[in-house]
């Protein structure tokens, strides 16, 4: 009897492990091939659309402009181009196939919102070791679950999986997407309310360490994936907090911890994550809108709706050109003027919320860039069923680096007609500057202490 048990057993856990894609991500050799023909070094299509308004890749941007100094206002490539055509209220209709709901539903709503497209630049690069880890990880990494339910192993320096075959390992590609292993960045943040005011919310420095991507680590990985520190140099009343967040993996070991000035002491953050309210934000967006998103992915269900060519904002370094914030940021929107958009390849993931799981955006569908694997827009939907929010980030080439990689970002509100955004650069002396390292010791709750006094 107990061998019959201990034999069914297997038999249910070996079919478990053979049917259950959680156990799978890695592909094999012949279809790793791709990535060194009709693929990119990353995993995107490498030919253009049919009738050419997606060029093929061919290499991406990796020139800086002459002239350029890390961390200065970084020049547009493009600056002489003009737009193809305009979308605004009057015309949604007839893009309507290539546009996000998001996007359709600000159309809609206010009447002096446009997109203006312009012609599309395929300029996603990385280093060659990036694109080498890429390709080793395509036939070893593998999605195992884990107490934060599933996460990629068997896999460091580059792309999880170039060739994925489900939503989690798009949201996986995101998550640890190239865009440099060490930067510092200097911003501003502002909420505009409902009523068109724009007020600071944070005045921020900000460290950022990548040890997943550190050139010669594999050995020394421990499944951290992003340290981060920022500290408020403004508006007053919020001068001397500082934020440390250290992300792994697995997501269960994440760990935020924050220095109040009133306090003079650091406090670690019970539940960073999900739609629990970030304090830079005043508590106007969830931790799982930082970057579009940054969080567990254990509270979703995630599903691959497919490939859809969409219009994003992208190579819109036309953002940081003005010297001013409020240039920038309009009364309900970003200033169409200073923001790019293209017509690029995106996958489309929908994630819905797990049975018995509480979330302020039960469902929610992203828009992840092919070429870069960045989530750039996404949709959410409230309890109600309400299209409620969406989630953005502009996408701006870094050639420097190379690579295209992350600036302003933030979150419309679309019924109460609020945004947050941050993450301008236009006002500050030294924007986003790459460096060479930071020591691990700064990401720490004492870390924080000596420079969190004021």
């Amino acid at each position: 009897m107990n061998h019959q048990k201990t034999t069914l057993c297997t038999a249910i856990l070996t079919a478990f492990l053979i049917t259950s894609p959680l156990a799978f991500g890695a592909v094999s050799a012949d279809e790793a091939a791709k990535l060194k023909s009709e693929l990119t070094p990353l995993g995107a299509e490498k030919a253009g659309n049919k009738d050419g308004s997606i060029p093929a890749w061919s290499g991406g941007l990796t020139t800086p402009t002459p002239g350029f100094i890390n961390g200065g206002r970084r020049p547009d490539p493009f600056a002489g181009e003009k737009p193809l055509f305009s979308i605004n209220a009057q015309n949604v209709d007839k893009y309507g196939d290539k546009l996000t709901d998001g996007t359709k539903a600000l159309l809609k709503k206010y009447a002096n919102f446009r997109v203006d497209v312009y012609p599309t630049h395929r300029t996603a690069a990385a280093p060659q070791w990036v694109y080498d880890n890429t390709f080793k990880n395509a036939t070893s990494a593998k999605m195992v679950n884990g107490s934060a339910g599933p996460a990629p192993v068997g896999a460091y320096g580059g792309v999880p999986f170039p060739i994925p075959k489900s939503g989690l390992e798009v949201m996986w590609n995101h998550d640890l997407r190239w865009h440099g292993y060490a930067f510092h960045t200097s911003f501003k943040g502002y909420m505009a309310t409902a009523d068109g005011k724009r007020v600071p919310v944070v005045e921020a420095n900000n460290e950022n360490l990548i040890p997943y991507y550190a050139q010669h680590g594999v050995e020394k990985f421990g499944g951290e994936s992003w340290l981060i520190r920022s500290f408020n140099s403004g508006p007053p009343i919020r001068a001397g907090e500082g934020i440390v967040g250290r992300l792994y993996t697995n997501e269960d070991m994440n760990s935020t911890w924050v220095y109040l000035t009133g306090q003079r002491r650091v406090r670690k953050l019970p539940n960073s994550c999900c739609d629990t309210p970030t304090p830079f934000s005043a508590g106007l967006v969830s931790f799982d809108e930082v970057n579009v998103f940054t969080s567990k992915k254990d509270r979703y269900e995630w599903k691959l709706v497919g490939k859809k060519e969409i219009y994003i904002p992208y190579n819109s370094n036309r953002t940081m050109a003005p010297t001013s914030n409020m240039d920038v940021v309009g009364e309900h929107f970003l200033n169409p003027d200073h923001v790019r958009w293209e017509l690029h390849r995106v996958w489309v993931v929908d994630a819905s919320l797990v049975a018995g799981q509480r979330h302020t955006s039960p469902k929610s569908r992203y828009y992840v860039d092919e070429d870069t694997w960045m989530a750039v827009l996404a949709d959410r939907w409230d309890a109600n069923g309400q299209l409620a929010r969406m989630p953005f980030q502009i996408p701006v080439v870094a050639p420097d680096l190379p690579g295209v990689v992350d600036t302003t970002w933030g979150v419309y509100d679309l019924i109460s007609g609020s945004m947050f955004v941050n993450v301008l650069y236009n006002e500050s002396k030294e924007q986003l500057k790459f460096v060479t390292s930071y020591p691990d010791a700064i990401f720490t709750p004492d870390g924080m202490v000596g420079e969190g006094v004021r």
